[in-house]
């Protein structure tokens, strides 16, 4: 299988994409979606109760914020992932609907007790904790994050707790506040393969930056005796071709990660980057099938697949209760 590359994601030296601003990506007409990308409108019991729960605490999810299309899937089966640290976040990436600002809005002290209270409330096994980055604090929001787990814990025993982390701008030490605070898997998405991260993410963001905070996560776990899952996630159709495909499949391997979930991008508004490519179901199969070879625990492809998504959580959560129940 070949993927085409689109000229206008190429640098004039062929290395690095170049970024895109609004104002010329507006002019990017957008590509027709095909049949099997069609969402069906959130509903149900369970999606209610989980949005008047939110509202009532005054708790965030990244299923909202970002517009993730699985929501009414995720919510109407009464799970959802948490969102830390206010819905404004201190980087601007080329692909995500979150709000941006230089200065989010402080804290609040009392979030890691009513995510874990609500956490309660819905009677879940499993649990993904995510956040925006918080460039604005000294550690990163690391130790606010690692309180919620903690809590999580402490309120919900044999809770499984996955943590999708910002990259901490490479501070080891909040990767270390991170797995201190006894979660079960620790994600960190590399998002998109090395010559696009400059086009995609934000500047304070980076490729090795990335592969090193995963690299660390395990290796310090291991040091502590603990044993500890990493993940991360690719987004597909922003202009990659098959052998850098295959280049972020090995590095990701080669730092450690045990798990990949790789899905379709779909641009939130025309100010965001266009989509050079939709991937057919069949083509998630072959790259399903190709990743798999370069040795990782799990592999989760589709066109709706996110890097919260339930197949990869039910795996996780089964590889990590039978190791424990192992003795692992």
């Amino acid at each position: 299988m070949s993927f085409k590359v689109s000229p206008q994601t190429r640098s004039e030296n062929g290395n690095e994409a170049r970024p895109l601003p609004p104002s010329e990506a507006r002019k990017i007409s957008p590509l027709k979606k095909p049949e099997w990308l069609k969402i069906r409108p959130p509903g149900g019991e369970n999606y209610t109760q989980i949005k008047s729960l939110l509202r009532e605490r005054g708790l965030h999810t990244v299923c909202e914020e970002a517009h993730c299309p699985n929501v009414a899937e995720c919510w109407s089966s009464g799970t959802a992932t948490f969102m830390l640290g206010s819905e404004v976040c201190t980087r601007a990436c080329r692909f995500c609907a979150i709000s941006t600002a230089r200065r989010p809005p402080p804290l609040d002290p009392e979030e890691p007790f009513k995510v874990a209270e609500a956490v309660s409330k819905l009677n879940l096994k499993y649990i993904v904790l995510t956040s925006v980055d918080r460039d604005d604090l000294e550690d990163g929001g690391a130790n606010h994050f690692a309180k919620t787990v903690t809590e999580l814990k402490r309120l919900n025993p044999g809770l499984l707790v996955e943590a999708l982390v910002p990259d901490f701008r490479g501070d080891l030490k909040a990767v270390e506040i991170i797995v201190d605070s006894g979660l079960d898997v620790y994600a960190h998405n590399i998002e998109t393969v090395k010559r696009l991260q400059y086009r995609v993410r934000d500047p304070r963001a980076g490729y090795l930056q990335s592969l090193e905070t995963l690299r660390y996560a395990k290796e310090y776990a291991a040091k502590r005796a603990q044993k500890l899952h990493t993940k991360s996630s690719i987004m597909l159709g922003l202009g990659e071709d098959e052998t850098e495909l295959k280049q972020t499949f090995s590095d990701l391997k080669e730092y450690g990660v045990d798990v990949l979930t790789l899905g379709q991008y779909l641009r939130p508004s025309l100010n965001h980057l266009p989509v050079e490519k939709y991937y057919s179901p069949e083509e998630f199969k072959v790259l399903e099938a190709e990743s798999l070879k370069f040795g990782f625990m799990y592999v989760a492809a589709g066109p709706m697949v996110r890097s919260s998504y339930k197949a990869a959580e039910l795996f996780l959560e089964g590889a990590i209760r039978k190791g424990s129940s192992n003795g692992i």
